[in-house]
C-alpha cells in the first residue's frame, strides 16, 4: 500500500476501519496525503465519496448520535484542528454486533481517520478548546431523512471520556472540565436504540 495503513474490523465490528496516513515532516512542518482513491482501493475500500463536510465546535460540544434512515452514508472522518472522541454504533438489522460501539481519539496530532460504513450511528465529543472536524460521505445529506439515538443510552453504554455526572439544583447534569455538556435540543430528544 502507498501512503496509508489500515486496521480493519475494529473491536470485531465488521466494516469499521482506522486509517492512518504517512506523515512526512521536518523542521519546516509536514506533508500528508489525506485521501487517495488508489490507496483506499488497494486496501479493499472502494468507495465513491460525493460530499465533503466540515464543522467547528468548542470544548464540551457533543454531536450525535446521527444516521440517515433511507439514504445511509459511509463516512470517512478526521480532525484537522483539536481533538475529539469519535464514536460509531452498529445499528444494522441482523448484525451480530448490533448495538456495539467503538470509539477513537482523532486529533490534529495523530492524523487518524475513522471509516464508518453505512448502517452505523455516529457522534463525537470535543475534548480540546475547539475542534475542526472534516468528513467525506458517499451519499448526499437528506434533511428529511435524519435519525438519531440519544448519546447516553444505557443499552449502548458508550464510555465517553472525561464526562462527569453531577447534581445541580436537584437535577443530574453532565460536565466536561466543569462546563455543562453542550448538545442541541434535537440531540437531547433522540430515543434509545430499542426505540429505533
Amino acid at each position: 500500500m502507498g501512503q496509508i495503513t489500515v486496521v480493519k474490523n475494529l473491536d470485531n465490528i465488521e466494516g469499521l476501519c482506522l486509517i492512518t496516513p504517512k506523515v512526512h515532516g521536518d523542521k519546516r512542518g509536514y506533508f500528508t496525503e489525506t485521501y487517495s482513491a488508489r490507496d483506499m482501493k488497494e486496501a479493499g475500500l472502494d468507495i465513491l465519496f460525493v460530499q465533503d463536510n466540515q464543522s467547528m465546535s468548542s470544548k464540551g460540544v457533543l454531536r450525535g448520535l446521527h444516521f440517515q434512515k433511507k439514504y445511509a452514508q459511509t463516512k470517512l472522518v478526521r480532525v484537522i484542528k483539536g481533538k475529539v472522541f469519535d464514536v460509531a454504533v452498529d445499528i444494522r438489522p441482523g448484525s451480530p454486533t448490533y448495538g456495539k460501539w467503538h470509539g477513537e481519539i482523532l486529533s490534529e496530532e495523530n492524523h487518524r481517520q475513522f471509516l464508518i460504513p453505512k448502517g452505523f450511528a455516529h457522534g463525537f465529543l470535543v475534548l480540546s478548546d475547539t475542534a475542526e472536524f472534516c468528513y467525506k460521505c458517499d451519499d448526499f445529506y437528506h434533511p428529511d431523512d435524519e435519525g438519531g439515538i440519544v448519546w447516553n443510552d444505557p443499552d449502548i453504554g458508550i464510555e465517553w471520556p472525561e464526562i462527569k455526572k453531577e447534581l445541580y439544583n436537584g437535577s443530574e447534569i453532565y460536565t466536561l472540565d466543569g462546563r455543562k455538556l453542550n448538545l442541541s435540543e434535537k440531540d437531547l430528544a433522540w430515543p434509545g436504540i430499542k426505540e429505533i
